[in-house]
């Protein structure tokens, strides 16, 4: 089984770093401002604030990661097809982070903006997965 899943392990590991990533650069920016409270950030920051995309785009992360790693230890578990699972994690890992790197670089209010689309790339690969998981379940 773990020769069968080596891409999918990989992948996993890499949006793993992804979010270790987004939580150092967001600790790094939080720790740079003039007026620094631990572990509070300004509400008065918005999108022309590091402190707020970094922040923001750590937390988006975490409260997606959790709704694409449930169905994926299930179809690891149920030993759905590596090959559509790989592809889904890897499609999924991308979209994360050119949607971190998207987040980082443009500070806008417009919706939608770029980063937006690439967060949709990432929720239809999770709904894909949970598709593709309950028909191989059945």
């Amino acid at each position: 089984m773990l020769q069968d899943y080596t891409w999918v392990y990989w992948g996993l590991w890499l949006i793993g770093a992804t979010v270790l990533i987004q939580a150092l650069v967001a600790s790094i920016s939080h720790r740079r401002q003039k007026h620094y409270i631990p572990g509070v950030v300004d509400s008065q920051l918005g999108h022309e604030s590091i402190v707020f995309r970094s922040h923001r785009t750590f937390l988006n992360s975490i409260e997606n990661l959790v709704m694409f790693l449930v169905p994926v230890v299930v179809a690891l578990f149920t030993q759905m097809d590596a090959l559509t699972l790989s592809s889904l994690v890897w499609t999924y890992a991308i979209a994360r982070i050119i949607h971190m790197v998207l987040y980082y670089a443009i500070a806008t209010e417009k919706n939608p903006s770029p980063r937006s689309y690439f967060y949709i790339i990432g929720l239809l690969s999770n709904l894909v997965l949970l598709v593709m998981l309950a028909i191989h379940m059945i």
